[in-house]
């Protein structure tokens, strides 16, 4: 019964703006894993609500992210909706330039936001916040482009925003990055199935050819 009442008491402790962004938030995330377009304009409004959350919890570079994922978003719905109805967008694999490319750059960001936002501001975990920003930066371009190793990516930056926002006290939006993680692992596995399936059948035509 203690539990219950313990439960229910958090819950009251809990800010609506938070819970909003949590359950906007782990819709458009599914509806992402599951290829469904409506992930999109959910998302758009799901990060509408953590602009004013970080901001207000001192994370300024996961606030600037939020601004960078609103652009983002309206291109992954756009470039999704090009396609027709009965021909999803297809999973593709991440080249050897895009690799060396991405790890450069988050590298880089990493670096440069870290060292300004430590010196010029009174952000919490500079350099950890601007990591997993530069992470999600490039995860971002990889799920609108549907490349299969944007789920790799956002599993580690998701691992990590877990425990800084446990310490940031943003219990239901760590709570949430940890579903975040099993979707994204089941995202993984769906997509990795989906690339599979599309190259058997192009070598079923090649074969018929």
């Amino acid at each position: 019964m203690d539990f219950f009442s313990d439960l229910i008491a958090w819950l009251h402790n809990q800010s609506l703006l938070e819970m909003s962004g949590v359950i906007t938030g782990i819709l458009c995330v599914y509806l992402a894993a599951k290829n469904n377009i409506w992930n999109w304009p959910i998302a758009i409004i799901s990060v509408s609500i953590y602009i004013f959350i970080f901001f207000d919890a001192k994370l300024y570079a996961d606030t600037g992210l939020q601004l960078y994922f609103l652009v983002v978003n309206g291109y992954g719905w756009y470039y999704w909706s090009q396609k027709d109805q009965q021909k999803k967008v297809r999973v593709t694999r991440i080249t050897f330039k895009e690799t060396i490319l991405s790890g450069t750059g988050i590298a880089v960001f990493t670096a440069g936001l870290g060292f300004f936002l430590s010196n010029e501001t009174d952000a919490s975990f500079p350099f950890i916040d601007s990591f997993c920003t530069a992470g999600s930066l490039v995860a971002q371009i990889f799920l609108a482009r549907k490349v299969l190793e944007t789920w790799l990516i956002w599993i580690l930056v998701d691992v990590i925003y877990v425990g800084v926002y446990l310490i940031k006290d943003l219990h239901l939006t760590a709570g949430m990055y940890a579903l975040y993680i099993i979707i994204a692992s089941i995202g993984y596995l769906d997509w990795k199935r989906e690339f599979r399936s599309y190259g058997l059948v192009m070598q079923k035509g090649n074969l018929k050819v």
